[in-house]
């Protein structure tokens, strides 16, 4: 599979905000699900440079948010379009979402952090060489949940 990486358009992150919803506990990444993470990710100020579309045939099937915490780490967020989650395509996601990283930004390490219920990715991350790091408690979606850092090297 070969994904095409681009900067996401205003229309993009709305379509996004707006139409992508996910079952069952899954619905935790629904971005209207916290409403500070939804402003955030509306506001083309606040998004600036950091987040990207994910294409693939043309069609738009996620995206992935980059922040460098410092010249050698980028702490990196993916969201996959909510009808292609669960069918096995995790791997090939990640692994090309990783290499767009490495060539755009070329850090030494990526990062991420996962809600530890979402068994699902931890096990994609896991395959492709993602460490666990501490776990930490987050105040989202009107709770608090809990979190895996994550880091490869």
């Amino acid at each position: 599979m070969t994904y095409i990486f681009e900067g996401m358009t205003q229309e993009q992150a709305e379509l996004i905000a707006r139409q992508w919803h996910y079952d069952g506990k899954y619905a935790f990444y629904d971005m209207e699900a916290d409403e500070e993470d939804l402003k955030e990710f509306l506001d083309p100020i606040a998004r600036g440079n950091s987040k990207y579309t994910i294409t693939q045939h043309q069609e738009l099937t996620g995206f992935i948010s980059v922040n460098q915490t410092d010249p050698q780490t980028c702490d990196i967020g993916l969201g996959m379009r909510p009808d292609l989650t669960g069918k096995g395509l995790g791997t090939e996601f990640l692994k090309e979402g990783m290499e767009f990283v490495k060539y755009a930004y070329q850090p030494k390490k990526i990062t991420l952090s996962v809600a530890t219920f979402n068994q699902r990715a931890i096990k994609v991350y896991h395959k492709l060489g993602f460490e666990d790091g501490e776990t930490f408690w987050q105040d989202t979606n009107d709770s608090s949940f809990e979190f895996l850092k994550m880091t490869y090297q």
